[in-house]
């Protein structure tokens, strides 16, 4: 007999230098752990999936998951701004990036993009009816969950995804439901 709900259980990567640093990311590692933290328990999955950049694969291997590389969870591309701090940018750009979801005058992705990629993979895995864990970066969970919700675009920054947070949808059809939010896990 198989499940009758699909749950999808995004899990945003650990901490890392260009968080800690307001800059945008590159392949990156991740933030050491402090000094006698426990690693966070993962939630239980029949399947898990994992963003190719380093910072994903190794909240995978933190969470001691052994994990399916998936290009669609990959980080939204930042292009020409990948590395820099945001406080090099022209604040006249950044604050049009933040504010037209269709802005790529950096010449990455826009918003936009990210959610019609997102949609498309949501699409792919909703009528999987399992249990999924998805290792990914706060974009794609603020994508997934602006979509959940069928939510404007232009509201993307306002949904915070602290690091090694966890956020689950559930579906019992076509759509998905915002089921629970955690943090840290």
């Amino acid at each position: 007999m198989s499940a009758t709900v699909t749950r999808l259980t995004l899990i945003s990567h650990g901490m890392t230098a260009a968080m800690r640093s307001a800059r945008f990311p590159v392949d990156e590692p991740l933030d050491e752990l402090p000094r006698g933290a426990a690693s966070p328990a993962a939630p239980r999955a029949d399947r898990v999936l994992a963003a190719p950049e380093l910072r994903a694969t190794a909240t995978a291997t933190l969470l001691t998951l052994r994990a399916t590389t998936e290009p669609a969870l990959r980080d939204i591309d930042c292009g020409d701004w990948a590395g820099r701090p945001m406080n090099t940018l022209d604040p006249a750009d950044l604050m049009s990036w933040m504010t037209d979801p269709a802005y790529r005058g950096h010449g990455g992705e826009a918003i936009t993009d990210l959610l019609d990629r997102v949609r498309g993979w949501l699409d792919t895995v909703v009528a999987d009816r399992h249990r999924i864990v998805a290792i990914t970066h706060p974009a794609v969970v603020r994508a997934s969950v602006l979509l959940a919700l069928t939510a404007p675009p232009e509201s993307f920054w306002r949904i915070d995804i602290p690091p090694l947070s966890a956020t689950t949808l559930h579906s019992r059809g076509p759509g998905w439901t915002v089921r629970h939010t955690a943090n840290p896990l």
